[in-house]
């Protein structure tokens, strides 16, 4: 960012369906002021409802009433006025514009409205954080806010790339092409990497490997731009994920509504909350935890390990495919909590890539201790780095930017 724009705080949100992720970034420096999480929004469960809020090296707990995302929005604005801090802008995260937002934006009536209409392609993600908006707006219309879209870096993919082989008049009638996830973390590493190797960021050719410890995503990079990315139109496919399948035959989705009896509900929590990690594993949808107990669990053991087989393959094919795309890259890039912990993982995933110009150190690999961390053997054609991912200040960086 420009060191000559206006020193301003935002307040960036990352919502989920019954949590609420906040960070106070103080821009154009960078310096994060605060920072929390509210935790069971909604209807009542067996815990209370609670905002987990860090500030100058301490955390606490505050327990309120957050029976909506609108809820809790007031109450992290009454910590903040508590504790004197000011907040010029707010910037959301909303993970699909689908054809409607190309752009990331400024938050109107309109921009509302167009928001409401994109909750239908993205059912799981947009429509908690399109009610925290409105609330908002409502409750604060003082406070400029911006949507910015984790599918906007990813408008860059060339039409060959996001285009489905349907016939043109479905595609056009429901909008139907490879939108792309992860946009922010993917935009975000690409340009630490580039800082890291002291390359001008349009000139920089990678693969990102987003990691997360629920969903995960690769993303070919050529000239700093997006190319491609193992999601699609929605965020279901691709790499085997905590709870979603990832790629499958698309006639099995067939076969499963004939048994089912049309009962398509039943179907989309079975591919999008029942499958991936936790699906074949029955244990855990955290791979983490795959790596942990497999070949230490007896009669359970050849679950884990074909979970763990199946995780591994899936991710080895697609950073394969897309080293087709980019040719020898100038770097592998691993991030989020799986990409930035597991270090088998990454050991993994890069095992037997020497002819493709990557080779990992093993030693460093395993003995990681500060991000970002190259990773990569010393006679690797391609730097093999390790990234901390920061979502939160990419999109600080962007509601900064547009509301300047």
């Amino acid at each position: 960012m420009d060191s000559k724009t206006k020193s301003m705080n935002v307040l960036v949100f990352n919502c989920g369906s019954s949590s609420l992720k906040y960070r106070l970034i103080k821009m154009p420096d960078e310096t994060e002021l605060s920072g929390g999480e509210a935790q069971r929004i909604g209807p009542q469960t067996s815990e209370p409802s609670r905002i987990i809020h860090r500030e100058a090296g301490r955390e606490e707990t505050i327990y309120a009433e957050m029976k909506d995302h609108g809820a809790a929005f007031e109450e992290i604005l009454k910590i903040m006025k508590k504790n004197n801090n000011k907040v010029d802008v707010i910037g959301h995260r909303v993970v699909h514009g689908a054809g409607i937002f190309r752009s990331h934006t400024m938050i109107d009536a309109e921009a509302i409205k167009n928001l409401k209409m994109t909750e239908g392609i993205a059912p799981l993600h947009n429509p908690p954080a399109v009610r925290l908006i409105e609330a908002c707006h409502k409750l604060y219309p003082e406070i400029p806010q911006a949507a910015v879209f984790d599918t906007v870096f990813h408008s860059t993919i060339p039409w060959q790339a996001k285009t489905y082989a349907l016939p043109k008049w479905i595609r056009r009638k429901f909008g139907i092409r490879k939108y792309g996830f992860h946009g922010t973390s993917h935009k975000y590493v690409a340009g630490e990497a580039a800082k890291y190797l002291k390359k001008p960021l349009d000139k920089l050719n990678a693969i990102s490997c987003h990691l997360g410890s629920g969903g995960a995503s690769l993303c070919a990079i050529i000239n700093g731009k997006s190319a491609d990315n193992t999601m699609g139109y929605s965020p279901l496919p691709g790499l085997v994920m905590s709870t979603r399948s990832g790629d499958i035959d698309p006639a099995l989705v067939l076969q499963m509504a004939i048994a089912s009896d049309g009962n398509f509900n039943a179907m989309e929590k079975l591919l999008n909350k029942e499958s991936g990690v936790l699906g074949m594993s029955g244990v855990s949808p955290d791979i983490r935890d795959i790596f942990r107990t497999a070949g230490k669990n007896g009669a359970t053991d050849e679950r884990l390990s074909l979970t763990l087989q199946v995780y591994l393959w899936r991710l080895k094919k697609a950073l394969g495919s897309y080293l087709a795309v980019t040719g020898v890259p100038d770097a592998v890039i691993f991030t989020d909590t799986i990409g930035e912990t597991v270090p088998g993982v990454r050991q993994e995933a890069c095992a037997g890539m020497e002819a493709f110009g990557i080779k990992i150190d093993m030693e460093k690999n395993r003995n990681v201790k500060k991000l970002p961390a190259d990773i990569s053997a010393p006679d690797s054609e391609t730097y093999v780095l390790v990234i901390a991912t920061n979502e939160e200040l990419e999109i600080a960086r962007t509601a900064a930017e547009l509301a300047a």
